[in-house]
């Protein structure tokens, strides 16, 4: 039976695939820190869906479904644990959402800029050590973005492209034009988990994510305790999300400069197929795939039209508002890339239809009265290196600490427990 580690299972991506793989008959250990509710707290944000505790949600989860996962709570800036965990369980697959994952949020100030690579990076690196010591052969499934490659003006390939200099011929990787700190530091991820693979023998698959849509998937629906994030705000909320949530308030719709900004998009069921998909077909050692997930392409204009037509069909009259652009990018541009090779494992796309949009649009409807109309409008300029609307918040933070933002998170991930409470705890599941 394969056994997998999900690190950020607390996370709107790496909640529902945990809940996946568990009801596809794999042994799960889902590890997170629970540092995304603190930060929540700290930038005066929340998920428009009330969200229960950890712990309330894998009792939820092992009452209602096929087969039990273990909670564990850690981070992986603490290499001991980390290591403890992969000793122990000896995972077939360790899957890693684990990263801060806005590039708003790195765009803050310094704080936040340096705190998203230290964390993101270090962690990765972290993680990498801790397969090849203690389960060489495991899989690693790394989310990565496809903001990675910014908006060339040629195709993106899924990962490589072929390349003809002076006569000659050679596979590379893609280049990678990343649009914020964020985004960097899934390109330092991508460069070491290359390097892991030539020089270790590792293996990897690397996924570059497109934005992802929705919050239901068939495990999500099993019981109202496991109801995924449903996140608009203007740091980590999606300009889909946050179209939903302004319609249903009676708000214009905010799209940023020419709304022309093209990416890629896919529904959250095909997230968890995705990474399902990758285990079950995993890289050989010494070889980082890179597969490029995301079903379909929208410019931010066309999904507002999208939602202005949803909301006609809900009796909603919906408008449109251009703000000028916080971000530093191409606002109309060439866009073309690959994304054939989950397809070939296997992957049904679920694409936006109507009857999505509705969803989205019922369930901010429903919780319209938690909106926080103030948080939805853009609070940080590219161009400035000190948001001061949001960077009070850092005053919560441990600037001086190697390991920024410990200190605001410290109550919220128990980090107090004793160590062999931990051990205990993944050497008890590992038995299983």
């Amino acid at each position: 039976m394969t056994r997998v580690i999900v690190l950020g299972a607390d996370g709107y991506c790496g909640w529902p695939t945990a809940l996946h793989l568990a009801a596809a008959g794999m042994d799960v250990c889902a590890v997170d820190n629970l540092s995304r509710r603190r930060w929540d707290e700290a930038l005066g944000i929340a998920s428009l869906t009330p969200i229960p505790s950890f712990e309330t949600r894998v009792d939820a989860w092992n009452e209602v479904g096929s087969r039990p996962i273990q909670a564990v709570v850690g981070d992986l800036l603490d290499y001991d644990f980390l290591h403890d965990l992969i000793a122990r369980f000896q995972p077939d697959a360790i899957v890693h959402f684990a990263e801060q994952r806005s590039a708003p949020f790195s765009m803050i100030d310094r704080l936040h800029a340096t705190f998203t690579q230290h964390n993101n990076v270090i962690g990765n690196l972290n993680l990498l050590f801790a397969i090849k010591e203690a389960a060489p052969d495991c899989h690693l499934v790394k989310l990565g973005t496809m903001g990675e490659y910014g908006t060339p003006n040629i195709d993106i390939e899924e990962g490589y492209i072929e390349i003809e200099h002076n006569g000659r011929k050679d596979t590379l990787p893609y280049p990678k034009q990343p649009g914020s700190f964020y985004h960097l530091s899934k390109v330092h991820d991508s460069h070491n988990i290359a390097f892991t693979c030539r020089v270790w023998g590792m293996r990897a698959t690397d996924l570059n994510q497109g934005v992802v849509y929705g919050t239901v998937t068939k495990e999500t629906q099993l019981d109202a305790r496991l109801v995924n994030r449903f996140d608009y705000d203007d740091v980590y909320g999606t300009a889909l999300n946050r179209f939903c949530v302004q319609a249903a308030a009676g708000e214009p719709l905010t799209v940023y400069g020419s709304g022309g900004q093209t990416r890629g998009y896919l529904d959250i069921r095909d997230t968890v197929r995705c990474i399902e998909l990758a285990i079950l077909n995993p890289a050989k050692a010494g070889e980082m795939r890179v597969y490029n997930q995301f079903t379909e392409q929208f410019s931010v204009s066309q999904l507002a039209e999208l939602v202005v037509q949803a909301g006609r069909t809900l009796e909603t009259e919906v408008q449109v508002d251009h703000l000028p652009n916080p971000r530093v990018e191409l606002e109309d541009h060439y866009y073309n890339a690959k994304h054939s090779k989950l397809r070939d494992l296997g992957l049904e796309p679920h694409l936006l239809s109507d009857s999505l949009l509705d969803s989205l649009l019922n369930i901010a409807i429903e919780h319209r009265d938690a909106v926080q109309s103030g948080s939805i409008k853009p609070r940080v300029d590219w161009r400035d290196t000190a948001n001061k609307g949001l960077s009070a918040a850092a005053a919560l933070y441990d600037p001086g600490s190697q390991g920024a933002l410990r200190g605001a998170i410290d109550d919220v991930t128990t980090r107090g427990r004793q160590r062999d409470a931990q051990r205990e705890a993944v050497a008890s599941f590992a038995a299983k």
